[in-house]
C-alpha cells in the first residue's frame, strides 16, 4: 500500500508549479496571496507573448509553525499573453510597492480569457490570453520575512 504525500512533504523545496486550468489557477493563487512587489517588476514581452512578474511571496505553504515567518522571491508567468491593461496602479512610479490578493480566471469563446491580478487598493492587472498557461517559479532561497509575522486579513 502506498502512503498519499502530505502537506509536509514539500515545505523545504522551492515552489515549481503551472495552472493549465481554474482549479489549477486557484492553486497558485493560494501561495501568491500577500505578494508584494514594486510596479517596475511587472513585464510585458509582446513578441513573446509573455507576461512576468518577479514578486516576494509569502511561503503560506510552511504554515509559519515551526520558524518565523519566511518571504521567497518568485517569478510568475503569464504565457499566450495577448495584451496588458492595468486600473489603478501608478505605471509612472518605480517604487510603487503593489500588494497582490488574488489570481481570478474569466474564461471567453474557444479557451481564451482574461487572467486578472487583484491588488490591494482596489487595482488591478488585466492579461487576455489565448489559453490558460500560468507558472509559479521560487528563484532564491527563503528569507525571514522583514515584519516578523504573517499577514492578516480582516474576517
Amino acid at each position: 500500500m502506498t502512503d498519499d504525500a502530505r502537506f509536509e512533504d514539500g515545505a523545504e523545496r522551492p515552489v515549481t508549479l503551472r495552472a493549465l486550468d481554474a482549479d489549477d489557477l486557484k492553486v497558485i493563487a493560494a501561495l501568491t496571496q500577500d505578494a508584494v512587489f514594486p510596479a517596475s517588476e511587472m513585464t510585458w514581452d509582446a513578441r513573446r507573448r509573455r507576461f512576468a512578474v518577479l514578486l516576494n511571496r509569502f511561503r503560506w505553504e510552511d504554515g509559519g509553525g515551526r520558524r518565523r515567518p519566511e518571504r521567497v522571491r518568485a517569478v510568475l508567468t503569464v504565457e499566450d499573453a495577448l495584451g496588458v491593461s492595468s486600473q489603478g496602479v501608478e505605471r509612472g512610479d518605480p517604487d510603487t510597492v503593489l500588494s497582490l490578493l488574488t489570481l481570478d480566471w474569466t474564461p471567453g469563446p474557444d479557451g481564451t480569457g482574461r487572467i486578472t491580478l487583484v491588488l490591494a487598493g482596489d487595482g488591478a492587472v488585466a492579461v487576455d490570453v489565448e489559453a490558460l498557461e500560468v507558472t509559479l517559479t521560487d528563484v532564491t532561497r527563503p528569507y525571514e520575512a522583514p515584519s516578523g509575522r504573517a499577514p492578516k486579513h480582516p474576517e
